[in-house]
């Protein structure tokens, strides 16, 4: 089959092939307008990226994920397909073990044509040991084959007293952020109180936050939630969304509509991730999203 990329999807206008070409379908997806992604500012960092990331953490822990568990070639197919879409987001950490997996794909698609967020995990474990952070993205230039990072979080933070715990990780991100080989820093907040400092924090440019309209593996009620992600807007920081659908607990056609709807209504999300290990996933959220954003007084 002779490769399409996505300016020759948009020329031609291509319509209805994705859900049937990819061989599985959602319940309620109808044959798509073949829409693509629009890239939007990540609040006030200066940093456009794609309304919704490619997510590679799908259940992913000490270094694998689904995405690494299906397999190289299963991973370039659905990554390639949501470049095509537009979605040029790539959401990745040490955790979920696909930093290789993402340089096989900046191989055969130039890596500056993508924006690049990846996470620190800054405990010990079985399989983490901490070491000074320009050690670590040294091996993450390597893994993933850039010389620079758009977005570098702190990984799964789990208290409000992050900001002084973790200080050191925080200087030396800074002072490879002042070398140019990290765009912006944040953190990824799996708690609400971590959650509470990074809003108020000036070093913190971008913030991951779980978010969804049923509280599913949430860090509060989605109110809670919501209104200190409107602190973190107003503030200029990059808000962006993950666990839109639970983790994998809200798949259901109408609950798939109903979160995408929650996070974009709510005007204090500037972009989502979401792991889609099918081509047939990243058609739905890509018309979802498309849809919603295009009738946003719906």
């Amino acid at each position: 089959m002779k490769k399409i990329n996505r300016r020759e999807f948009v020329r031609k206008g291509i319509a209805g092939v994705s859900a049937v070409s990819a061989g599985i379908a959602f319940a309620g997806f109808d044959a798509p307008a073949y829409e693509s992604m629009n890239q939007v500012k990540l609040g006030e960092t200066g940093l456009n990226v794609s309304q919704l990331a490619f997510g590679c953490g799908t259940n992913g822990w000490a270094h694998e994920s689904v995405l690494t568990r299906g397999g190289m070639e299963a991973f370039k197919k659905v990554s390639h397909h949501a470049y095509d879409r537009g979605v040029t987001f790539i959401d990745t950490a040490d955790s979920y073990g696909t930093h290789t997996f993402v340089r096989e794909l900046f191989k055969e698609v130039p890596r500056d044509n993508f924006q690049l967020m990846t996470k620190i995990w800054t405990e010990d474990n079985s399989w983490n040991k901490v070491v000074p952070v320009q050690q670590t993205l040294d091996r993450f230039k390597k893994e993933l084959g850039t010389e620079y990072f758009d977005i570098v979080l702190l990984h799964c933070l789990m208290n409000g007293n992050w900001v002084t715990e973790k200080a050191s990780f925080r200087e030396q991100l800074s002072e490879a952020k002042q070398k140019g080989e990290v765009k912006l820093v944040g953190v990824s907040c799996h708690n609400i109180d971590a959650m509470k400092a990074a809003v108020v924090d000036p070093w913190v440019d971008v913030i991951l936050a779980r978010i969804n309209p049923d509280q599913v593996r949430m860090d509060g009620t989605p109110e809670e939630i919501m209104k200190i992600l409107k602190t973190a807007k107003d503030s200029g920081k990059g808000v962006i969304g993950m666990k839109i659908f639970g983790g994998g607990d809200l798949t259901q056609e109408e609950v798939r509509e109903k979160s995408l709807r929650f996070a974009w209504k709510s005007g204090n999300v500037h972009t989502m991730t979401i792991g889609m290990e099918k081509t047939a996933y990243v058609d739905d959220a890509v018309e979802r999203i498309a849809r919603i954003t295009k009738n946003n007084s719906g």
